[in-house]
């Protein structure tokens, strides 16, 4: 009877790694006579009826399924001792007090095995105490029960010569744990693992728009085409290359091709009439286009080619052009010229007379030539020398040194006499502005970084693992928190390094080390792998941590009559 020396609960069970619950609540017990289990009074009087009352506490004892239940082995699944609770009839309701908590739980780490063994003893406390002193039972119920698990509760009442205990019980799963033997777990998420809730059988539902055995698979858009499209998250649609459209069914044409179709990517399948690589080539130009105008004769000369024969009077590659008989600016000095329709006449300047405007009534005695012009007498008038910067008849132009566009890059051009000056935009340097300057002269970027020169400004192309405008920035790869499982992230260059927690490997710590790989379990027992831990379910007749242990079923005593006890696997045999 040690065990009434404390109230310490032999089977203590870390609530938040149970996978299930036992509840027992007292209702009621009944000594209305105040006498113990032998029938003497609780107060040692030796009168009847007794006068002094019991002080009535409980033991519970809840342990595996026992043909005969033994009162002297351990309970596996939990003892616990109440205080005094009240006298000869003491009424239970629930309770939450730290001394008493009504119903009385015994937590569990392992699967629900259907069958109970439960021990309900009442003591008498002479002490009225916790501590150590003179304890009597008063009575002792045993039995033993089938058991699934659910919320409803099984009442019961147990009578003996000289009292009755009322009281009921069931079993339930933990939160996140179910099936008959509360062994499946199933905890909802919705992260990079997974997007899911969970059944009331523990199967694992899916979030809308996921799919997999552990729902990260995204469902694409509806009709998203399977072969041609992908996506990241539900109802995209993102169309492999060479695809395009809403559902990625729709195949993407040549580059270029302007008059085709496809029946696969970068087809350039010609409509009727086009012909070439682009499709661009129209093999009935005269017919689709009639390009030539004012009465022109086209002929088709192959692959979106024609000539056009002109009527008289025009010319041009589709007759487009009046011939002008001034087009060749027949008439000199100035002179304006007259299409006649039939040839040409010059009406010429004053001081210019002839065909072409050709004779001058001028001398060099009249001085015509200007801007320090040199002038020279010739038999049909005068002639001027221009000196360098200058032209025209009288030297009276100032030839526009700018007009050949001399300076590059959107620089101004700035006209001088017989010259120009460029003034360059920001960036460029040069007589014509036709130099970059390079900006990546001394080599600004770091840590390996190549300078990519650009007009007035450079860019850094930057090696893995650094950025920034200088690549002086290194890439901090733990920002994605890659490391799963409480891992520890340690940034590197151009890489990470997951510390993980025991129990668990990998590159990201994904990976939950399997503790049942050396087999540690003996004689037939099965193996559960945890984290960082391992728990082995014995067969019938062993028990212990590595199920290195024979259960000894002789210790129960159950050979009557003087019988011998010879112990077995998982029986007895008596002779």
């Amino acid at each position: 009877m040690h065990w009434i020396s404390s109230l310490i609960i032999l089977a203590v069970f870390n609530q938040a790694h149970c996978s299930g619950v036992f509840e027992l609540r007292l209702k009621s017990f009944v000594n209305k006579f105040g006498k113990d289990s032998a029938g003497q009074c609780c107060s040692g009087e030796r009168t009847d009826p007794c006068t002094g009352p019991c002080r009535t506490r409980f033991r519970i004892c809840l342990k595996h399924y026992q043909v005969k239940i033994d009162t002297t082995s351990p309970c596996t699944f939990g003892d616990v001792i109440t205080p005094v609770l009240g006298e000869n009839t003491v009424q239970l309701s629930d309770s939450k007090k730290e001394e008493f908590k009504n119903p009385i739980r015994f937590n569990f780490d392992f699967t629900w095995p259907g069958t109970f063994s439960l021990i309900v003893e009442a003591w008498h406390d002479n002490a009225n105490t916790t501590g150590v002193g003179s304890k009597t039972l008063i009575t002792r119920l045993t039995t033993q029960q089938w058991l699934d698990v659910g919320m409803e509760w099984h009442e019961e009442e147990d009578k003996s010569s000289h009292s009755a205990l009322s009281y009921e019980y069931r079993v339930m799963c933990d939160e996140h744990y179910y099936g008959p033997g509360c062994a499946n777990l199933c905890r909802p998420r919705n992260d990079q693992f997974g997007h899911y809730t969970c059944s009331p059988q523990g199967d694992r539902v899916c979030s809308d728009g996921w799919q997999g055995d552990y729902c990260t698979k995204p469902r694409c858009a509806p009709g998203c085409d399977e072969q041609h499209g992908h996506c990241n998250k539900p109802n995209e649609c993102l169309c492999h290359n060479g695809w395009k459209g809403p559902l990625c069914d729709q195949c993407e044409r040549y580059p270029g091709c302007l008059h085709g179709t496809c029946q696969k990517p970068w087809d350039c399948l010609c409509n009727e009439g086009w012909g070439g690589l682009f499709c661009n080539q129209d093999l009935n130009y005269c017919t689709n286009h009639k390009p030539c105008r004012h009465g022109g004769t086209c002929f088709n000369t192959g692959q979106g080619s024609y000539t056009c024969n002109c009527p008289p009077g025009f010319t041009g590659t589709d007759c487009e052009k009046e011939i002008d008989d001034c087009a060749h600016q027949p008439c000199l000095n100035g002179g304006s010229c007259q299409d006649t329709g039939h040839g040409y006449t010059c009406e010429c300047p004053k001081n210019w007379h002839g065909t072409h405007c050709e004779n001058s009534t001028q001398t060099c005695d009249d001085q015509p030539c200007e801007n320090g012009g040199s002038c020279e007498d010739t038999p049909t008038g005068y002639r001027c020398h221009c000196v360098p910067g200058y032209t025209g008849i009288d030297c009276d132009h100032q030839i526009d040194d700018c007009a050949s566009n001399p300076c590059r890059n959107g620089a101004t051009c700035i006209d001088k006499v017989n010259g120009y000056e460029c003034t360059c935009p920001s960036g460029f340097t040069g007589t014509n502005c036709e130099t970059n300057i390079d900006d990546c002269n001394g080599n600004p970027c770091l840590n390996g970084g190549t300078c990519i020169d650009l007009v007035n400004n450079y860019r850094c192309q930057c090696v893995p693992g650094f950025l920034g405008t200088l690549c002086d920035k290194k890439v901090d790869y733990c920002l994605a928190k890659p490391c799963a499982n409480g891992g520890i992230c340690m940034n590197l260059v151009n890489d990470y390094r997951c510390s993980c927690r025991p129990g668990f490997s990998g590159k990201d710590c994904s990976i939950d080390i399997d503790e049942c790989a050396s087999n540690p379990c003996l004689n037939g027992g099965t193996c559960i792998d945890l984290v960082n831990n391992y728990r082995c379910q014995c067969v019938p007749g062993f028990l212990g941590t590595l199920c290195d242990k024979k259960v000894d079923y002789c210790l129960a005593k159950p050979c009557a009559n003087g019988g011998i006890c010879m112990n077995l696997v998982n029986d007895y045999r008596c002779s």
